[in-house]
């Protein structure tokens, strides 16, 4: 049974060099029209996978606080009439910290929204300008508090390391300020420079610098010590919460459950496959207004294949893979399956095993893709 949602909401009032997620600036598009196609496709995937709750919904993108608050009331009033949960559902939306009014927060609360996660990336406004974001810090405090205000209780922010010209003393400090914010839930990711963003091609030329290896390793180590003495539980490689809130929606992907994707580019995972949308605003919102459901890209996930996806992913997870409830899933031990690969991991101190558990060990976390890739195409 799927049990969790993702919705993309595609629109952005800036691009930040950095992003490689399927987006377009809000100015001149049909946002209207593209609510309507998404409220269309909800409906058709309802009809074909039908549900009577929904643990956890995501409202990603893009910037979902980007919508004007008519807007943004349409996309809650359609989450609200089609997607069944409760007040027990987690219910969260992506914001930028400068575009969240006190109005949008009205809404967001009114409509049953429980969790925000801010994109916050640094507390040095010469770092947040170079990366082409548009907000301040003096906006992030406002917006936090402003939440709060409302009756937010879960509240996450995301951090980036290894920014072009951050210094580990510049990290410090970004983490020092968050825990300022009082907040249950930190997000901490590397800086990956991926194809068609304005960082890849500044690097490809030659016009941008970021920080070593050696240096990168070092924020990693920084954040996990100093989100250890706050009392933040790291529960994934990057990401930390008090007890009682982790993320219930990231933990889908990560235990490798099934999970719809809504939107323009989102991907999801129904009916044993892996699917895909149509990126394009006007493509997508063309493909729904004709009946159809908007994939452009499907794969039948084999059982070999969900094998080795438990691993890669579960790994994320400081628990590790649990060894009973892998072999209640498949009916096969994964201790004896990838017993090659474990054990070659082992040997280099990256993995570590008990009884009933395989896990990441510290130095296995900084170098956790190149772990992941040790459970690639095994089943081949």
């Amino acid at each position: 049974m799927i049990r969790a949602a993702y919705i993309h909401i595609p629109f952005c009032e800036h691009i930040c060099h950095y992003c490689d997620f399927n987006k377009v600036f809000s100015k001149g598009q049909p946002i209207d029209e593209y609510l309507e196609a998404l409220e269309s496709e909800i409906k058709l995937s309802l009809e074909k996978y039908p549900v009577d709750r929904l643990e956890t919904i995501f409202v990603g993108g893009g910037t979902p606080t980007a919508l004007n608050e008519k807007q943004l009331e349409k996309l809650c009033s359609i989450i609200g009439k089609h997607l069944p949960f409760d007040e027990n559902t987690e219910y969260t939306f992506e914001a930028n910290p400068g575009d969240l009014s006190s109005e949008k927060i009205r809404i967001l609360k009114g409509s049953g929204v429980n969790r925000i996660s801010f994109g916050v990336q640094s507390f040095n406004d010469d770092l947040l300008k170079a990366i082409g974001r548009v907000h301040r810090a003096e906006d992030v405090f406002r917006s936090v508090t402003e939440a709060k205000k409302a009756g937010f209780e879960n509240i996450s922010i995301d951090l980036i390391y290894s920014l072009p010209g951050q210094t580990i003393e510049d990290f410090q400090q970004s983490i020092d300020t968050a825990f300022t914010l009082d907040i249950s839930h930190y997000s901490g990711y590397s800086l990956i420079i991926e194809p068609k963003t304005v960082f890849y091609n500044l690097l490809r030329k030659g016009k941008l610098s970021v920080p070593g290896e050696d240096a990168e390793a070092s924020m990693y180590e920084l954040l996990m010590e100093k989100m250890d003495k706050q009392g933040f539980i790291q529960y994934e490689i990057s990401n930390f919460a008090k007890p009682g809130f982790e993320s219930r929606h990231n933990l889908t992907y990560w235990n490798n459950e099934p999970y719809f994707g809504f939107g323009a580019g989102a991907h999801g995972y129904t009916g044993g496959y892996r699917t895909s949308n149509i990126g394009p605003v006007n493509r997508y919102i063309d493909s729904v207004s004709g009946g159809k459901l908007p994939i452009l890209d499907e794969h039948f996930v084999k059982d070999s294949e969900r094998m080795e996806e438990e691993m890669f992913l579960g790994l994320r997870k400081t628990a590790g893979i649990e060894r009973t409830h892998f072999i209640n899933k498949f009916g096969k031990d994964p201790f004896v399956f990838f017993q090659k690969q474990i054990q070659e991991l082992q040997e280099r101190k990256w993995l570590e095993a008990s009884n009933d558990h395989i896990f990441l060990s510290k130095k296995g976390r900084l170098l956790g893709n190149e772990v992941f890739q040790y459970f690639l195409g095994v089943c081949d």
